[in-house]
């Protein structure tokens, strides 16, 4: 305690500066620790800190930054807030899960003051009961959720621990603004499990990924043999109409072939000597007929004269000189009888059948 004497006018004033020390949760709050500042009459306030004064014990006025005057003996700077953003390390805390694991869990804590009047007379410390509160909110939270969720919603986490806290930190004039987890501790064994069933995990998506890869290799084979049997068919078809095509057009040219060999023929028999021309072609025809009967069939009709080729010839003769008439109308009738005249000369007809 430092006591300072000066005489006014007769009166003794005495002047009084403390050390008042703050409570310290941990290292790191170390600058509430650090001694007052003590009434000069001209202050001068730094930048993004609040000095809250009072006066004869009352809270009289908060001196912004920059140039300030104060009465002496009367006021007194009785609390300094920083208005910067405070970093906060939460302690490691053990946690019980949904599903009844025990977890080791810290974290780190960022908050500003708003308010150095409800910063000041609101609380006793206003760190120590922000980190306290946000040790209790963390075990509430984490009781709300099982081990997978705790991993996998670390960010909602965070969020529903800052909204708590800003809920209950409203009165004592500080704004958390973020909170984040730093580790994770999980019992060994927790550990082990979970390392298993990861191991677990990576096989079943290995499995499934070669399964796909079967079922899509086996839909690209069936695929393939569906395009081929269709183009198959579709080159069957195409043959298939290509050849009645050149089949049809076959038929036309032979078709016409004939037509055209037997408008030549009318035009050769129009001719001089035409019908001895024809009669010769008949007889030859007629002769080799009877030549190839035996080798199509072994039953064959012949006539009793088989051995008088001229007699052939005569009879084949008559046959086309009754066609060639142009104005007699040839009956089925005549052409029978012509027939058995020719077969058989001698006036009475004779049939023969050879078995073979």
């Amino acid at each position: 305690m430092l006591r300072t004497l000066c005489r006014t006018g007769g009166l003794i004033l005495q002047q009084t500066q403390r050390t008042v020390p703050r409570l310290c949760v941990n290292p790191v709050q170390q600058r509430w620790a650090s001694s007052l500042p003590m009434n000069t009459v001209v202050l001068f306030v730094p930048q993004q800190e609040a000095w809250v004064v009072e006066r004869m014990g009352r809270f009289h006025r908060i001196l912004e930054p920059g140039l300030n005057f104060l009465i002496p003996i009367l006021d007194r700077i009785r609390y300094v807030q920083s208005l910067k953003e405070i970093v906060i390390d939460v302690p490691e805390q053990s946690a019980v899960s949904l599903d009844n694991v025990t977890l080791q869990i810290d974290g780190v804590l960022y908050l500003r003051i708003l308010d150095p009047f409800k910063a000041s007379y609101g609380v006793e410390d206003p760190e120590y009961a922000v980190t306290q509160l946000a040790q209790t909110t963390m075990r509430s939270e984490l009781g709300k959720l099982t081990l997978d969720k705790v991993f996998r919603e670390r960010e909602s986490l965070n969020s529903n621990i800052v909204h708590s806290i800003n809920q209950a930190s409203d009165e004592w004039g500080i704004r958390c603004l973020r909170y984040e987890i730093k580790d994770i501790h999980v019992p060994p064994r927790v550990k082990e499990s979970m390392q298993m069933q990861v191991e677990a995990e990576r096989k079943k998506r290995a499995t499934v990924l070669e399964s796909e890869g079967t079922r899509e290799s086996a839909i690209n084979v069936a695929e393939g043999r569906k395009q081929a049997q269709i183009l198959a068919s579709e080159g069957e078809k195409a043959e298939q109409i290509n050849k009645a095509a050149g089949e049809a057009q076959a038929v036309l040219a032979k078709a016409e072939a004939k037509a055209k060999a037997i408008r030549m023929l009318s035009d050769a028999l129009t001719e001089q000597n035409g019908n001895a021309a024809a009669s010769l072609s008949v007889a030859e025809q007629y002769v080799s007929a009877f030549s190839n009967l035996a080798k199509e069939s072994n039953t064959i009709l012949l006539p009793s004269n088989t051995g008088d080729i001229s007699g052939m010839v005569s009879q084949a003769m008559t046959i086309y000189s009754t066609l060639a008439k142009p104005s007699m109308r040839v009956t089925p009738e005549v052409l029978e009888e012509n027939r058995e005249e020719a077969a058989n000369p001698s006036g009475s007809p004779q049939e023969q059948r050879i078995n073979e």
